[in-house]
């Protein structure tokens, strides 16, 4: 039985998705876990999920997170500070990176998840949940913002495409 969300996927990357979804409605697409439920930036690997009227909760997905190896220290920008999509609101250091968490919203940082600034290995343990990274107020509605994707088709055939591609490329594991 395949997922609807699988349509128009590569042969080789809808064998690999698993069908159903998991414990928190994840989806597993080539052994990773994909939440269909929030947008995408597709460079930085950050999603956006709506977290109340004109707030959102930002994260970066499992993917984004293996490529950057074991994580040894995530670093965020104060509460109140102006974020700008494309710009930095934090630091990320891991085994095989160490740059900027660049936002994927234009806004307002209001909550940082001091959780996850103190133990980063929840952020790899649990990125769709407990892993979030930070809360933005954002001018708009939180559902509809510019250089996202949010179609589940798309979602699903972007991170699949990248999983073969990193996987090629030797940035993760066969």
């Amino acid at each position: 039985m395949s997922h609807p969300h699988h349509a128009g996927l590569p042969a080789q990357a809808a064998a690999g998705a698993e069908s159903g979804r998991g414990a928190g409605g994840l989806l597993r697409i080539l052994g990773y876990p994909l939440a269909l439920d929030r947008q995408y930036q597709p460079d930085t690997h950050m999603w956006v999920l709506p977290a109340g009227p004109g707030l959102v909760r930002i994260g970066m997905d499992a993917l984004g997170i293996e490529t950057s190896g074991t994580l040894a220290q995530l670093s965020f920008r104060a509460a109140g500070t102006g974020l700008a999509a494309g710009r930095p609101f934090g630091e990320l250091e891991a085994a095989k990176f160490v740059g900027p968490l660049v936002s994927p919203v234009t806004g307002t940082l209001v909550t940082v998840n001091e959780a996850v600034a103190a133990d980063p290995g929840l952020a790899e343990q649990d990125p769709f949940g407990a892993g979030w990274l930070i809360e933005a107020a954002v001018a708009g509605a939180a559902h509809d913002l510019p250089g996202l994707l949010a179609d589940p088709d798309e979602i699903t055939a972007w991170f699949a495409g990248k999983v073969e591609e990193y996987r090629l490329s030797g940035v993760i594991a066969q």
